[in-house]
């Protein structure tokens, strides 16, 4: 018998994955439910390749996990293997709880509860199914295990889940110019006092990492398009949710409408054990299939926001360096209400303004630390001759007014 499944991804060739806990977890229903999920949300509006899964991301994340602990064993620091199943169990796991369109339904469906919070929950779960096989993965993930460096590998400045998640959206969005040496830079990862770090031969492949990740969020994650045909979906939702509360019959499954119908904040998790049952049953199908209904709704409001999402309508933006005063915004509400033949107040749902602000590294998070032959350690902001540390923390803040089609 085979001790492993092979997975062929277009990304990183075959990757394995071992028989036992690690493909049982791959096999869960809860994991499975990620390959119903895009990767990119609503990308896809602007990058037709971008149908790339969560379910996809994890096992390349998944991949890399397994490259860079064979590359620090080979480099002498010690990892047992019940570490080295746990850390890759975590990594496999880390996007579980990741609900639709991204991070749409945060603060829309969902209050007050992040998606690394729904997440340990049902790592939890999958953990009772498993009869505790889990417990060690749920520490490590939790930064609750004392070898930090394990961690560090899932969630940091420089873990493999954005080395997986730059290079995979990269590959198929087709912005080529967001391509980064994944390979290398594992190949270059050590540990020194339970920290990971850089050796100085990779220095330039991390500033490609880097200035290739800030491409990738204004040219990719943040695309004004991609921000527009988000914030549409968010009133459809926000719509359908008011309705819902004023007694209107709105259409969803089951799982949809538990959300239409009760306000979903993490008291209601924590006191509701049915809530996660249908959070698990959430994916972007629901979605989909309520917004076709919702285009033929008698709420005037709901229908056009549903049309606008199946017939790429997209809300018109205009992405400013300076905050949009009131008086345009006010402007723009009453030309939206006269013309759709609303109440003024309701235009809200027609219209958003949004601040983003991106940086490239944050030099008060956790360092990307350089090791050099004679032991000494740099920050990248430090060691980096081409980017300087006003140009690293710089924090770009861009101002996006998108409002409906006339």
């Amino acid at each position: 018998m085979n001790d492993s499944k092979i997975i062929n991804d277009p990304v990183f060739g075959f990757i394995k994955i071992p028989r036992g806990l690690l493909l049982n977890i791959v096999q869960h229903p809860l994991m499975q439910r990620l390959t119903r999920i895009k990767q990119l949300g609503m990308a896809n509006v602007v990058y037709p390749g971008a149908q790339h899964t969560r379910f996809l991301h994890s096992i390349g994340a998944f991949h890399l996990m397994s490259e860079a602990v064979l590359s620090l064993e080979q480099k002498g620091v010690f990892i047992f293997d019940s570490e080295a199943e746990a850390v890759e169990a975590a990594i496999l796991m880390h996007d579980i709880g990741h609900a639709p369109f991204s991070h749409v339904l945060e603060g829309t469906l969902i209050h007050g509860i992040s998606h690394e919070e729904i997440s340990v929950m049902m790592m939890q779960r999958i953990n009772d199914d498993m009869k505790g096989e889990l417990n060690l993965a749920i520490k490590i993930f939790k930064d609750q295990y004392p070898k930090k460096f394990l961690h560090q590998l899932i969630s940091s400045q420089l873990d493999v889940d954005r080395l997986d998640y730059l290079r995979r959206d990269s590959f198929f969005t087709g912005v080529t110019e967001g391509n980064i040496g994944s390979a290398r830079i594992i190949k270059m990862l050590n540990v020194v006092d339970d920290s990971l770090v850089v050796e100085s031969k990779a220095i330039y492949s991390i500033e490609n990492y880097l200035t290739s990740r800030r491409l990738m969020y204004w040219s990719v994650y943040l695309h004004k398009t991609v921000v527009a045909y988000e914030k549409t979906l968010i009133n459809a939702l926000r719509r359908a949710e008011f309705l819902a509360k004023q007694g209107w019959d709105i259409f969803g499954t089951p799982a949809l409408r538990y959300f239409l119908y009760n306000h979903i904040d993490d008291k209601w998790f924590a006191s509701h054990e049915e809530t996660l049952d249908m959070y698990s049953q959430l994916d972007d199908n629901d979605i989909w299939s309520a917004l076709k209904v919702w285009a033929t709704s008698k709420d005037k409001i709901l229908a056009l926001l549903a049309s606008d999402m199946i017939n790429r309508r997209i809300f018109r933006v205009e992405v400013r360096d300076e905050p949009v005063s009131d008086d345009e915004i006010a402007d723009i509400r009453r030309t939206i209400a006269e013309k759709v033949g609303i109440d003024e107040a309701d235009s809200d749902y027609l219209l958003s303004v949004n601040t983003i602000q991106k940086d490239m590294y944050d030099i008060n998070d956790d360092h990307i630390s350089i090791l050099y032959k004679d032991g000494t350690i740099k920050d990248i902001a430090e060691a980096s001759e081409l980017l300087n540390v006003d140009l690293l923390s710089k924090k770009i803040r861009k101002y996006y007014l998108c409002y409906q089609r006339l």
